[in-house]
């Protein structure tokens, strides 16, 4: 893949200085090379890999070949795909909730109230027999503005209904339930599965194709599993279904235990990974229009409910050193699966 010299332009355009010595001091921390030299290859890396610095240090691009290099999902090649396969069009159907959770219902696994079409009788059924709920903004992502409520903190559901409007919160929903072994892992958060699928074929013929799996975990307290609120993930293996990996986190540490519970992540055992993957298969079918998607899948007692769905699937997942001792990425994979990449 080449990138004109135009996009690395843009890279330093947008570079914050802070941000680039960063990455470049974290680089020299792994390797014996010399802050110039660091700089002028994370130049080279962006023009014909399209990788970020960010990119650059992630996949440690320091330690790798040419060959090597070629292979991993960078920021601009992941654009390029999205660009290629995804419809901006349809976006909006997973960008909002109030959108996305009709339009899913079947696959969700719990019930669900959109703020702007409910009153407070629709919102008192809804409520009998919750003693919380889940309230989200109708655009968000990472986690941010997700407040877990407690019915019990308000007077009644006007007084709620009133608390949601006040807040521009655009949907309530139930809790879902954790498979005890998914709690195990961490109580606070619902430790979600991310599953990337990618539709091939054609019109009539479209079939989900499952890039990868990996299960995220939350940390610290928080009661997300996001990596920008401290969370952490592992690959799975999704013929066992167990963890097959050490943890990574945003800052880019690894772990082999959980640093709050302490548990063991390497060969963990998940749950209903298989079901969770037939799950997300169906879905992608749903809107073929969007065909590269991310979902975060929720394993309950009885099975895998889908959380949300992503347009915008992270590409650093399934490409960390530790992950990939053959230290080959995923565009490969890509390339198979889309011909015209």
């Amino acid at each position: 893949m080449k990138v004109k010299l135009s996009y690395v332009a843009r890279v330093l355009s947008g570079v914050r200085p802070r941000a680039l010595k960063s990455s470049i001091d974290i680089a020299r921390q792994h390797c014996d090379w010399s802050r110039p030299r660091l700089f002028l290859d994370m130049l080279w890396c962006a023009a014909r890999y399209g990788a970020g610095y960010h990119d650059y240090v992630m996949f440690h691009f320091y330690e790798l070949g040419k060959a090597q290099r070629g292979t991993y999902v960078t920021r601009l090649k992941n654009k390029r795909l999205v660009t290629l396969v995804n419809d901006p069009r349809a976006a909006d159907l997973f960008d909002r909730k109030t959108l996305f959770y009709p339009l899913f219902q079947k696959y969700l696994g719990r019930d669900f109230q959109i703020v702007s079409q409910t009153d407070r009788e629709k919102l008192g059924r809804f409520l009998q027999g919750k003693a919380t709920v889940f309230a989200k903004p109708d655009v968000g992502e990472s986690g941010k503005g997700v407040e877990r409520l407690r019915v019990s903190d308000f007077s009644g559901p006007a007084d709620l209904l009133l608390y949601l409007q006040k807040k521009r919160l655009g949907v309530v929903e139930g809790e879902l339930t954790q498979h005890p072994d998914m709690k195990r892992l961490y109580p606070h958060s619902a430790n979600t599965l991310r599953i990337v699928t990618l539709l091939i074929g054609g019109p009539g013929a479209w079939k989900a194709h499952c890039v990868y799996a990996v299960v995220k975990m939350g940390a610290g307290g928080k009661v997300v599993d996001n990596l920008e609120n401290g969370g952490l993930f592992c690959p799975l293996d999704r013929r066992t279904g167990r963890i097959c990996g050490v943890a990574h986190r945003a800052d880019l540490s690894t772990l082999t235990h959980h640093p709050d519970t302490g548990i063991e992540l390497v060969g963990y055992q998940i749950p209903y990974v298989q079901e969770a993957i037939q799950l997300c298969k169906k879905a992608a079918l749903v809107e073929p229009r969007m065909r590269y998607l991310g979902w975060d899948v929720c394993i309950t007692p009885q099975g895998p409910a889908i959380v949300e769905g992503n347009d915008y699937p992270g590409y650093d997942f399934w490409q960390q050193p530790e992950h990939t001792p053959d230290r080959i990425g995923l565009w490969p994979t890509y390339q198979q699966l889309l011909p015209e990449l």
